[in-house]
């Protein structure tokens, strides 16, 4: 094998490890694992995407009501001091407050 050299980095066939050697220090994920951690990543994205929903959903229905007058928004049942809160209350999927 021909000896190679990058700058500042000393190269030569003693230091050289193969792929096979790198690999065999690696756990791989067996019995179904790989599945099971995609699967646990695609769930936090769908909470992540949805949570991003409802945040977006509250902020315009607060931009609605909060334009509303006091008479209006009392009509409806709600109040200025607690506009935000119920509206948020309102918006969550999840049941978490």
């Amino acid at each position: 094998m021909t000896s190679r050299t990058t700058p500042g980095v000393p190269f030569d066939e003693e230091t050289m490890m193969t792929s096979n050697q790198v690999l065999a220090g690696t756990s791989l994920p067996v019995n179904g694992s790989a599945a099971a951690g995609a699967s646990s990543w695609i769930a936090r994205i769908a909470r992540g995407i949805t949570t991003w929903v409802e945040a977006y959903e509250a902020a315009a229905t607060y931009s609605q009501l909060s334009a509303l007058s006091d008479a209006q928004l009392a009509h409806r049942g709600l109040t200025r001091a607690t506009l935000a809160h119920d509206v948020r209350l309102a918006c969550d999927r999840s049941g978490e407050v």
